[in-house]
């Protein structure tokens, strides 16, 4: 949430045209893998590390040799290390690194290797900073829709006990996507998530999900749950803050099945499973009018960072939507 507040002090003092700049971590951290690097005779390999992994690299399918132990400790010490660059703002690395992180316990040569693979990239990539953008995104209207006869009891949550909301409204716009059994060999699929307050990002997210779904629809709608129940917790936040919000959280995402569910309440989904419960959940929270699912190209969903390891071309595309 150190972004929020940040972000939150852009309204106070700049106006609503103006951008705020906030650069990315890592030169210490950087400096020091080097020097590990150096005293045993090896240097990052900078030239090579165009992008954050190679996009033909599968952590999951790497079989070289487990790692000794001295060599298991500093793995994991580059991971907390590399998380914390994440939670400081490297955005572009955050997939990557929680796909490498989940093999901390057992790490190969070449998880270590692709670690120092990702410090290479930092190191040729450490000009680039998140944007604090105060703009609102002009949206188009949405349909009148009646969820009176699905979910009678829908309500926007709103806390009994917030404050008197001041000042000018926020927007939230949520952007969310999965990678449908990306991981060969569990075939679970990753969700992703990132979150702006008006075209600010807050907050971002890249994880596994629990289970197995079958298809593309039921990923999808497991991390379009993911997305809802993080945007809930924000606006929760923000109106204990007494900041007042536009109106409901605009929800980008690609699968046009899934937008479309979240949009028309006629829909009915018969089966019970993880997918019917994630199905209802945000289907309740449209009814209540706490978010608004829109559909996103699946060419400029910013989330598709947050689900795979991507080319250089693709992902430097995207982030340049949010990044500078």
């Amino acid at each position: 949430m150190k972004y929020l507040a940040f972000f939150l002090l852009t309204l106070l003092n700049l106006p609503q045209e103006s951008l705020n700049q906030w650069p990315l971590a890592g030169d210490e951290a950087i400096n020091n893998v080097e020097k590990w690097l150096s005293d045993r005779g090896m240097y990052l390999k900078k030239k090579s590390a165009k992008s954050v992994l190679p996009s033909s690299y599968r952590p999951e399918l790497d079989d070289t040799k487990y790692l000794d132990q001295e060599h298991v400790s500093y793995y994991q010490e580059q991971i907390g290390v590399l998380r914390w660059m994440v939670e400081l703002g490297r955005v572009d690395i955050c997939c990557e690194v929680s796909m490498l992180a989940a093999y901390c316990a057992a790490p190969r040569k070449g998880h270590l290797e692709a670690v120092f693979h990702m410090f290479a990239y930092l190191k040729g990539h450490d000009k680039s900073q998140l944007v604090f953008n105060s703009d609102t995104v002009v949206h188009s209207d949405p349909p009148t829709l009646d969820w009176s006869d699905f979910y009678k009891d829908a309500q926007d949550i709103i806390p009994p006990d917030m404050p008197e909301p001041l000042g000018e409204p926020v927007q939230l716009n949520v952007f969310v996507d999965s990678d449908h059994a990306g991981d060969t060999v569990t075939r679970r699929s990753r969700t992703g998530v990132i979150i702006f307050v008006n075209k600010a990002p807050i907050i971002w997210y890249s994880k596994k999900q629990g289970s197995i779904e079958t298809s593309s629809f039921g990923s999808e709608f497991m991390a379009m749950k993911t997305a809802v129940e993080m945007t809930e917790g924000l606006r929760y936040k923000l109106r204990m803050m007494g900041v007042p919000l536009d109106g409901p959280a605009n929800v980008m995402a690609d699968n046009m099945s899934v937008v479309k569910n979240t949009s028309i309440p006629e829909s009915v989904l018969r089966k019970k499973s993880n997918c019917s419960i994630a199905y209802h959940y945000v289907r309740e929270r449209a009814a209540s009018g706490s978010i608004l699912v829109r559909h996103e190209r699946t060419d400029s969903n910013i989330a598709d960072i947050l689900t795979k390891i991507q080319p250089h071309s693709v992902r430097e595309r995207l982030l340049r939507l949010f990044m500078h």
